[in-house]
């Protein structure tokens, strides 16, 4: 199979410290993840600055916080964005991020961002997605939030302009998510539903669902990073931590190595193990020459090297040819035909 895609999300985990998102994007490439995701908005460019009901969160990690206050504290700065582009570049590591509107994709490309990841809670803005699909990089859509029209409408938007290169992931957004919200058995549906690739944003806290998410199929896996989740921040809580993403590419490696593929053919191993432990046709008592072979004198034991038990019905009836002993291996030239 394919290697999977593993893309560690930074998001707000920087905590407006640039040498902090620095360092991040050396430990993701350094614990072996393809690729780092950022943001690129502003508040202004999310929401309005205003703290009537509608505009405040209510309940989870950010309750009490005006949608404003909580995009101004997690957004990337623009004016970081030439630098985390040029280190992640110099550690050989993809870097690319979601925009939020048209002024980022315009940014984006200025500084040669190579995919584009839409957010779930941007998959009903068409108009962005078809913005950002007509610059021909690959798409990547989250579905979090998403109905099934909607989902048909983010995909129509991208091949109308041309862009077939889409890989939906599915997505709980919830966080941190819950394993039992996970809902995996849907990503053979997609893939089959909407005809792309399917992968997985996942913010349950472990590497159990990625796992079984690329069991079932998932060319891409995206998780919140963060160097430590003792430095804090809006997305810490549900953030996996180096160690715990070190661990999370080794578990997606491992599941990729146990897929292998299709193949019926025996490993040397396994052959080797069919002889010495499997089932063959054995002489079980002594034989003379001329006498009929019956279920007593040859019978279906272990090992594997004498003649396959296909044959057990065939032969019953048969005379040998020669003297054979117990535990003597049966051969086809022992056998009248």
């Amino acid at each position: 199979m394919s290697k999977t895609f593993i893309i560690a999300e930074l998001s707000a985990n920087h905590n407006h410290n640039l040498k902090t998102a620095v360092d991040s994007i050396k430990a993701a490439a350094e614990i072996g993840a393809d690729a780092v995701k950022i943001q690129t908005y502003t508040a202004d460019t999310l929401t309005l600055d205003c703290r009537k009901d509608d505009f405040v969160l209510k309940g989870g990690l950010w309750n009490g916080k005006s949608l404003y206050e909580l995009y101004r504290e997690a957004y990337t700065p623009w004016e970081w964005h030439e630098e985390l582009f040029k280190v992640a570049r110099e550690e050989g590591i993809m870097i690319f991020s979601t925009p939020f509107d048209n002024t980022a994709v315009d940014f984006l490309e200025s500084l040669g961002n190579p995919i584009y990841k839409i957010a779930s809670f941007e998959i009903m803005d068409t108009e962005l997605i078809r913005y950002a699909a007509t610059k021909g990089k690959t798409m990547i859509i989250s579905t979090g939030i998403a109905t099934e029209q909607e989902i048909h409408e983010a995909i129509a938007s991208c091949r109308q302009v041309g862009n077939n290169d889409i890989t939906l992931l599915k997505c709980t957004s919830e966080y941190p998510a819950k394993i039992e919200d996970a809902n995996l058995s849907i990503i053979p549906d997609m893939r089959e539903r909407f005809g792309v690739n399917i992968g997985l944003s996942d913010h349950t806290i472990g590497s159990l669902v990625p796992t079984v998410a690329v069991a079932l199929g998932a060319t891409v896996v995206e998780k919140h990073f963060i160097l430590d989740r003792s430095i804090g921040g809006p997305d810490s809580a549900f953030s996996t931590d180096k160690e715990e993403f070190r661990q999370l590419v080794k578990d997606i490696r491992d599941a990729e190595s146990s897929l292998g593929r299709v193949d019926y053919s025996l490993t040397a191993a396994t052959e080797k193990a069919r002889r010495s432990v499997g089932r063959s046709l054995y002489v079980a008592k002594n034989i003379k020459a001329g006498e009929i072979i019956t279920r007593e004198n040859v019978r279906c034991v272990r090992p594997g090297y004498s003649l396959h038990p296909r044959y057990q019905n065939e032969i019953s009836g048969k005379k040998v040819r020669r003297d054979l002993t117990i535990g003597d291996r049966l051969n086809p030239e022992d056998i009248e035909s």
